[in-house]
C-alpha cells in the first residue's frame, strides 16, 4: 500500500516524486500500512518531528525547523505555561461538563469578555473546529427552520459528514451539499478597482436568491473572517457588514469561523469579526484555544441558541474537560500578560513589509498582503494577467522547506504561500523568514526556466 497522491494538497507527499532516504521510506511504509490510504504527508520529503520548542519543530536527527505555518499552537510549540497548567490539571482532576468545575466558567467569562456591548452571551464547548462548526449548522437549522448555506469558493470549515460539504476546499471527490452555495472570495488583488463591499454583497444577495428559487431558504452564511483558504483576504475593514445585513434580511444566521483569524492573530483585536464592525449570532474557534490541546467551541447569541437548547439536548464527554479549560485558561493569561496581539501588530507589519520588499527582485510575486500574523503571498507567473503560477509555489514551499522553513500554500489557484506564524514568533527569526523566501524564489525560478 502506498500513500494517495493528493491532487488539492500543492505541498503534499507524492510516492516516487523525491528521494526519501531508506529509513524515511520505512517510517512510510509502516504509516501506510497500519494508518491506512486516508492520511496525508506534508513536502516531497515527508519530516519526522520528535520535539516542539516556541517557533521551532525538530526531526529526529536533530534538525531544527521554523514553523510559520501551524497556527494550531498559537503561542508557539510546547509553551510552558501552558504545560504547567495541563501537567497541574491532569494531577489534579480530568473529568465532563456533567459535573460543576469552576475553570469552565471562568473561560466562559473570560472569553465572554472578549465581546463587550455584543449579545453574544453563552459558550459551548467542542474538541474540534469542525465540532464547533457542526454545531453552529445544527443552531442554524434549529432557528431558522432552513438548511441553505452560503461559503466562499475555496473554504474550509471541517471534516464531519456535514461541514464537509460547504468546505469546497476539500476537493472535487468531496460533493458540496444540494443545499450549499459559493461563492467568489473577496480579493481586492482581482477585483479590477471594484468596490469589494459592494461586490461581496451582491454576490451573497444572487446566492440567496438562487437558494430560494431552487426551494431552499438560507439558514447561515458563513465565512472565516479573513478568507484564509482562499489565500489570506483580509480586505478592507467593515466589508462584511453588507453581506451580513443580506443574510439576516433573508432570515438566516452569519457565522464567524474564528478558528484561523482568532485568538489575536490580526494583531488588531482578539477576533477576525471585530475588525468588521459587527456582531455574529455564533462565533466559531477551534484547537488555537488551547495551543494545541483538544478544546475548541462557539460563542452564540441566546437568539441563536434558545430553541436549540430548549428542544435538542446537547453532551460532548471530553468537550469541556478540566484539563483542556485549563490550558485554554494559560492560552488567555499568556496573551494578555505578554502582550501578544500587540506583538502580532508589530511582528507582523515586520514580516510583511520585508517580503513586499523582496517584490522589486522577483517578479513570480503578485501580491503580498495580511494582517498581523497572517500572511498571503500571492505567485503569478505574469504581473499583468495575474495568471497563477502553482509551479512555483509548489517548488518554493518545499525549497523552504528543505531551508528548516515550514509553510504551505492555498487559495483556488493553489499559488498563494500561507504564512500563519505563532504570536510568539521573534524579529530575528522574522528575517531568517524573509531571506528563506528571498532565497527559495531565486532557486525556484532557476529551477523552472532548466
Amino acid at each position: 500500500m502506498t500513500s494517495t497522491i493528493d491532487l488539492n494538497m500543492v505541498n503534499a507527499y507524492i510516492p516516487g516524486q523525491a528521494d526519501v532516504g531508506a529509513e524515511t521510506a520505512a517510517t512510510i511504509s509502516r504509516r501506510d500500512r497500519l494508518l491506512g490510504p486516508a492520511y496525508r504527508l506534508m513536502y516531497e520529503r515527508p519530516l519526522h518531528i520528535v520535539k516542539g520548542e516556541g517557533a521551532w519543530l525538530i526531526d529526529s536527527e536533530g534538525r531544527r525547523f521554523l514553523d510559520i505555518y501551524n497556527n494550531v499552537t498559537s503561542l508557539g510549540h510546547c509553551h510552558p505555561r501552558v504545560v504547567e497548567a495541563i501537567c497541574r490539571q491532569v494531577a489534579t482532576l480530568a473529568t465532563n461538563t456533567r459535573y460543576l468545575h469552576d475553570t469552565i466558567l471562568e473561560l466562559a467569562e473570560r472569553l465572554l469578555a472578549t465581546v463587550p456591548e455584543t449579545e453574544l452571551a453563552h459558550l459551548m464547548l467542542t474538541c474540534t473546529g469542525s465540532e464547533a462548526n457542526d454545531l453552529a449548522y445544527r443552531m442554524a437549522k434549529v432557528r431558522t427552520g432552513e438548511t441553505g448555506i452560503i461559503v466562499t469558493e475555496t473554504a474550509y470549515h471541517g471534516f464531519t459528514d456535514a461541514v464537509s460539504q460547504f468546505s469546497p476546499s476539500l476537493g472535487v471527490s468531496v460533493d458540496l451539499g444540494a443545499h450549499v452555495r459559493l461563492v467568489p472570495a473577496p480579493s481586492a488583488y482581482h477585483a479590477d478597482g471594484a468596490d469589494l463591499a459592494d461586490r461581496f454583497t451582491r454576490d451573497v444577495e444572487a446566492a440567496i436568491a438562487d437558494l430560494k428559487r431552487h426551494g431552499i431558504k438560507p439558514a447561515m452564511l458563513i465565512v472565516d473572517t479573513v478568507f484564509t483558504s482562499d489565500g489570506v483576504l483580509p480586505g478592507p475593514s467593515g466589508f462584511l457588514a453588507g453581506a451580513v445585513a443580506a443574510i439576516h434580511k433573508a432570515g438566516g444566521l452569519f457565522v464567524a469561523d474564528e478558528v484561523q483569524p482568532g485568538f489575536g492573530r490580526t494583531g488588531e483585536h482578539m477576533w477576525g469579526f471585530q475588525r468588521h464592525r459587527l456582531t455574529p449570532d455564533i462565533v466559531t474557534m477551534g484547537k488555537p484555544m488551547g495551543n494545541g490541546q483538544p478544546i475548541a467551541g462557539l460563542l452564540v447569541t441566546n437568539d441563536a441558541v434558545a430553541r436549540f437548547g430548549r428542544d435538542s439536548r446537547y453532551f460532548n464527554t471530553f468537550a469541556g474537560n478540566t484539563v483542556s479549560c485549563a490550558a485554554a485558561v494559560a492560552v488567555l493569561d499568556t496573551i494578555e500578560q505578554e502582550k501578544l496581539i500587540a506583538h502580532a501588530a508589530t511582528i507582523g507589519d515586520q514580516l510583511r513589509d520585508g517580503i513586499a520588499a523582496l517584490a522589486d527582485r522577483h517578479e513570480a510575486i503578485g501580491d503580498v498582503r495580511g494582517v498581523g500574523m497572517f500572511v498571503g503571498v500571492e505567485l503569478v507567473s505574469n504581473r499583468e494577467t495575474r495568471e497563477p503560477d502553482r509551479a512555483t509555489t509548489s517548488r518554493v514551499v518545499n525549497i523552504l522547506r528543505d531551508k528548516g522553513i515550514l509553510l504551505s500554500a492555498c487559495a483556488k489557484g493553489h499559488n498563494v504561500l500561507k504564512i500563519r506564524p505563532p504570536l510568539v514568533l521573534s524579529s530575528e527569526q522574522v528575517d531568517m523568514v524573509v531571506q528563506g523566501i528571498d532565497e527559495a524564489l531565486a532557486e525556484a525560478m532557476s529551477a523552472g526556466a532548466d
